[in-house]
């Protein structure tokens, strides 16, 4: 099963830009969906942002559509979400996540042949 492995989180104030990385291992990661999600204090975990196999098919909340883009480079076996236009409302702690079906695709979590990054955490200052 994939390992992940985020990092790139850091404090940044409004307006300013982020780009977090996850890492992936163990696994064949051209065959996964690759996804970003966050969780910030007090609320539930929530779908960012979602990109296919090859990388053509993308997918993201609205929240932050025309802000945030995920990119991957299946050759370094790494997926990425750089942050645009930050707000408040960002932070939160960013997973990465990677699923062989097509189901972040939907905006859902990994299934059980999924995985889960660790985590890292954004701050944005107003």
């Amino acid at each position: 099963q994939v390992q992940l492995l985020e990092s790139g989180g850091g404090l940044v104030q409004a307006g300013g830009s982020l780009r977090l990385s996850c890492s992936a291992s163990g696994g064949t990661f051209s065959r996964y969906t690759m996804g970003w999600f966050r969780q910030a204090p007090g609320k539930e975990r929530e779908f960012v942002a979602a990109r296919g196999w090859s990388g053509g098919i993308t997918y993201y909340a609205d929240s932050v559509k025309g802000r945030f883009t995920i990119s991957r480079d299946n050759a370094k076996n790494t997926v990425y979400l750089q942050m645009n236009s930050l707000k408040p409302e960002d932070t939160a702690v960013y997973y990465c996540a990677a699923d062989p079906t097509f189901e972040l695709l939907r905006g859902h979590p990994p299934n059980r042949y999924g995985a889960w990054g660790q985590g890292t955490l954004v701050t944005v200052s107003s």
